[in-house]
């Protein structure tokens, strides 16, 4: 279980160094006209993702969950691939990411990295981290209500980045109008 403890403390200290690259480019963005969209279900995001991480410790020391190597070793792969996935996006967005919906007037979307193939990347990693960290020491009520919850939030989440996307779209292109 310590090792499992260590894992679960590293992802924590991955979710504060992704904050610190988002308030870093969230004043970027803000700086150049960016808008938040959907600031209303952040909230809700910060504390299903927090109860993600505080699960995955409560639950295998209260339920006396084993760690099962068949389980734990594929989930364990799956969380460093889904980092992975996530740094990508990251990387690939530069200073567009954000934790946030925050839209810049006049960029174009991004198409290349992850985008090339998936229109939300990143929240495939989300979905992958969310049901595989859990199960790396079956804790399977967190991964389960995580992944339930999750799916809700991010109808919500994606509906709202899609709609903000459109609309800095269509703006631009009637700017461009002649």
């Amino acid at each position: 279980m310590t090792v499992y403890v260590v894992l679960v403390l590293l992802v924590v200290a991955e979710r504060f160094a992704e904050l610190a690259v988002a308030r870093r480019n969230g004043a970027w963005s803000r700086a150049r006209g960016g808008l938040e969209h959907g600031a209303g279900h952040y909230p809700v995001m910060v504390a299903l993702h927090t109860a993600l991480l505080a699960g995955c410790l409560v639950e295998p020391w209260a339920a006396d969950r084993p760690f099962l190597p068949l389980l734990g070793w594929p989930a364990l792969a799956l969380v460093l691939a889904a980092q992975g996935l996530r740094w990508w996006c990251i990387a690939t967005l530069g200073r567009r990411w954000h934790t946030r919906v925050l839209i810049v007037p006049g960029l174009p979307l991004v198409a290349s990295g992850p985008y090339r193939f998936l229109r939300h990347p990143n929240y495939l990693a989300v979905v992958v981290e969310g049901a595989a960290l859990p199960l790396v020491h079956s804790a399977w009520v967190t991964a389960l209500g995580f992944s339930v919850l999750n799916a809700a939030l991010l109808s919500v989440r994606i509906r709202c980045e899609d709609d903000a996307l459109a609309s800095a779209r269509a703006v631009a292109a009637a700017g461009a109008a002649p």
